[in-house]
């Protein structure tokens, strides 16, 4: 699947993303059990809200982090890889 920066997407059915504080990071919980995520993926996913394309996260994310280069390549990867692991779903 080719990601675009016109895509949206949302946390797939089932899974449930979150800060846990027991965990001190971001973790997508879903019946099978949880995923702890690194920083980066964490930041990416807290804006993955069936609202934001892939454009609007990365500016927002350019904005938060302005020292970070080739930042959209790595939420595009980052997206690619929730969906390979099915956490989330295309929303249009």
């Amino acid at each position: 699947m080719t990601i675009q920066t016109t895509d949206i997407y949302k946390i797939a059915a089932h899974h449930r993303f979150q800060w846990e504080k027991a965990q001190d990071c971001y973790v997508i919980l879903f019946p099978e059990g949880m995923v702890k995520l690194n920083g980066g993926a964490g930041e990416v996913l807290n804006l993955v809200n069936g609202e934001s394309s892939i454009t609007l996260i990365t500016e927002s994310l350019e904005k938060k982090f302005p020292d970070t280069p080739n930042l959209e390549k790595d939420i595009v990867g980052m997206i690619e890889l929730a969906l390979e692991k099915a956490w989330i779903e295309k929303v249009n």
